[in-house]
C-alpha cells in the first residue's frame, strides 16, 4: 500500500463532476509546456505564423494521444505528459540539416528505444548512467538552452526594447521563485499557467506595441497534411546526435515513471516501466513521421497527487480529451500562441533553473560523497557544453558537414565527455 493517504487509489474512479475538476487541472498543467516548446519549436521552423499555429495543433494533437495511449495501455500511471525538452536541445543544434533530417532522426530514435527496450538490451545501457552522469545531464539540458533563452528575451526585441526585456524578465523570474516559495496546493501545481496568463497581461500593458495575433488559415487538415510532406533524410551526424539524446530521454521517462510507483506502490511496477518506456519509443517515432517534437513522461506528476490525495489515472484522461480537441481548434491555438517571446524564455529560464537544482540534487544527496574527482567529472562536460553552445556561426562553418550536427551540438559533446570522464578517466 501506498504510505501517502489516497482519497482515490489508482484504478479507482471518482464521481463524474470531481473526474472532471481535477481533468481540467491536469489540463492547466500540461498546457504551459505545451505552448511553450510549441512556440519556440515552431518559430526555428517556419517564419509564417500560420504554419506555426499548424505545428502547435500537432503537438497538441500528439501530446493527447500520448497521454491517453500511456494511461490506457502503456505504465497504467497517472503521469503528465509533454514535448520533450531534450530533444528541443536536438532540435535547436541541427535546424540547419532540415526538416527532413531532423524528423526523420526523432523517428529512428523512437523506434531504436521501443527496439532496445522490447529486446532486454536497455537494462545494459542504464548502467552507464551512474548518479554523476544523471546529474551532469540535468544541468547540461539547461546549460545548452541558455543561447535560446537569451534569444527570445533580448535577441527577438527591438534594440531600444533589449534593456526592459531583460529587466522585465529578471523581475518576472524573481517573483516566480517568490510565488513558488509560498504557494501551495492547485496554485503550484498551476504556477506556470498563471505565469504565462499574468505575465502576458502585465508585459501587454507596458509594451502594447508587442500585442501580435494570427488569424488561422484554412483547416487543421489541410494544414496538418501540407506539412507532412517531409521527405526522409537519413543525416549520420543527425541521427547519432538525436540517439544521444533519446538515451538522455529514456533516463527522464524511467525517473519520471519510477517517482509516481515510489509514491502509489503499484503492483507488476517492472511490467509498467517495461510498457511506458516501450510506448514513449513507439510515439517518438510516430511523432517524427508526423514531422512533430517527440513527447516524454514528466515528473510533475508526484506533486499533485500529493497535493490533490488523488491518485487515480482516470483523471487524466478528460486533460487527454481536451489536448486532442484543442489541437482541432486553430483559433484557440492563435489566441493561446499569443504570448510575447519575452515571458516564453522568462518562463523556460525558471523551468531550467529547476533542472539545474534536481542536477545538483542528485549529484550531493548520492550514496557516495561528493569529492573534488566527482567535480571534475561534471565540470569538464559542464564547460564544453558551454563552449560549443556559445561558439559563432563562423566557427560551426568550419566543422566537416556530417560532424557539424555532434560536434556542434553542445548537449551531445556534453554527454560522449561526462560518460568519457565516469567510465575511462576516471573509473573505479
Amino acid at each position: 500500500m501506498s504510505s501517502l493517504k489516497l482519497k482515490y487509489g489508482l484504478d479507482e474512479v471518482p464521481p463524474f463532476l470531481e473526474l472532471i475538476l481535477l481533468g481540467l487541472q491536469w489540463f492547466a498543467i500540461a498546457v504551459p509546456v505545451v505552448l511553450i516548446v510549441g512556440k519556440i519549436v515552431a518559430g526555428l521552423h517556419f517564419s509564417d505564423p500560420g504554419a506555426q499555429i499548424v505545428y502547435i495543433q500537432k503537438i497538441f494533437f500528439i501530446t493527447g494521444l500520448s497521454l491517453l495511449a500511456q494511461l490506457l495501455w502503456g505504465h497504467r500511471l497517472p503521469l503528465i505528459i509533454g514535448p520533450a525538452t531534450i530533444l528541443l536541445v536536438g532540435i535547436v543544434a541541427s535546424r540547419d540539416a532540415g526538416l527532413g533530417a531532423i524528423y526523420t532522426a526523432i523517428a529512428v530514435g523512437g523506434l531504436a528505444l521501443f527496439l532496445l527496450n522490447i529486446a532486454g538490451l536497455f537494462n545494459y545501457l542504464r548502467r552507464l548512467f551512474t548518479p554523476p552522469v544523471v546529474a551532469t545531464i540535468l544541468i547540461l539540458i539547461a546549460f545548452t538552452l541558455t543561447p535560446m533563452i537569451l534569444d527570445l528575451i533580448v535577441a527577438e526585441a527591438a534594440a531600444q526594447q533589449a534593456l526592459p526585456n531583460l529587466l522585465f524578465s529578471l523581475i518576472f523570474v524573481l517573483g516566480l521563485f517568490w510565488i513558488n516559495r509560498r504557494a501551495r496546493g492547485f496554485w503550484s501545481s498551476t504556477l506556470l499557467l498563471w505565469a504565462l496568463v499574468v505575465g502576458t497581461v502585465v508585459y501587454l500593458l507596458l509594451f502594447p506595441q508587442s500585442l501580435a495575433l494570427t488569424r488561422p488559415e484554412g483547416s487543421f487538415f489541410a494544414g496538418f497534411f501540407r506539412q507532412m510532406n517531409l521527405k526522409p533524410s537519413f543525416d549520420p551526424g543527425v541521427i547519432i546526435s538525436f540517439l544521444i539524446c533519446f538515451l538522455a530521454l529514456s533516463i527522464n521517462d524511467l525517473g519520471s515513471i519510477y517517482s509516481v510507483g515510489g509514491i502509489l506502490k503499484p503492483d507488476e511496477m517492472p511490467t509498467r516501466v517495461s510498457r511506458g518506456l516501450s510506448l514513449t519509443g513507439l510515439l517518438n517515432f510516430l511523432a517524427g513521421l508526423l514531422g512533430v517534437i517527440g513527447p516524454v513522461n514528466f515528473s510533475l506528476s508526484p506533486g499533485v497527487i500529493a497535493s490533490t490525495k488523488c491518485g487515480s489515472r482516470y483523471t487524466l484522461i478528460p486533460a487527454g480529451i481536451i489536448l486532442v480537441a484543442i489541437a482541432f481548434m486553430p483559433p484557440a491555438i492563435a489566441f493561446m500562441g499569443a504570448v510575447p517571446p519575452v515571458i516564453i524564455g522568462s518562463i523556460l529560464l525558471y523551468i531550467m533553473c529547476s533542472q539545474v537544482a534536481a542536477g545538483l540534487t542528485m549529484a550531493l544527496d548520492s550514496e557516495e560523497p561528493f569529492s573534488f574527482e566527482r567535480g571534475l567529472v561534471m565540470g569538464l562536460p559542464l564547460m564544453l557544453s558551454i563552449i560549443i553552445s556559445f561558439l559563432p556561426d563562423s566557427a560551426l562553418n568550419t566543422f566537416p558537414v556530417v560532424l557539424r550536427p555532434v560536434l556542434g551540438n553542445g548537449f551531445v559533446v556534453g554527454v560522449l565527455a561526462v560518460l568519457l570522464m565516469e567510465h575511462l578517466i576516471f573509473r573505479k
